[in-house]
């Protein structure tokens, strides 16, 4: 397993989240899109993320924009 994975996507999804003020799926399937790809920049591998998350990484970003508080991901 990658602590790895999580932990991009947990510092991607506090700088990015911001930004995007939405319930939309397709703008979170979007933003999922997003956060995949810089992974893949940084040569982070699907798997490193999917094992940490349990699979999908559109319900983590939906979940942390409802709990987010003051514009913060939580």
């Amino acid at each position: 397993m990658s602590t790895r994975g999580i932990n991009f996507l947990d510092k991607w999804i506090a700088e990015h989240l911001p930004d995007a003020m939405t319930d939309d799926p397709i703008a979170i399937s979007d933003l999922a899109e997003q956060a995949m790809q810089a992974a893949h920049r940084q040569g982070i591998g699907d798997d490193e993320i999917y094992q940490e998350v349990g699979g999908s990484v559109i319900e983590v970003i939906f979940e942390a924009m409802e709990n987010r508080e003051g514009g913060i991901a939580a």
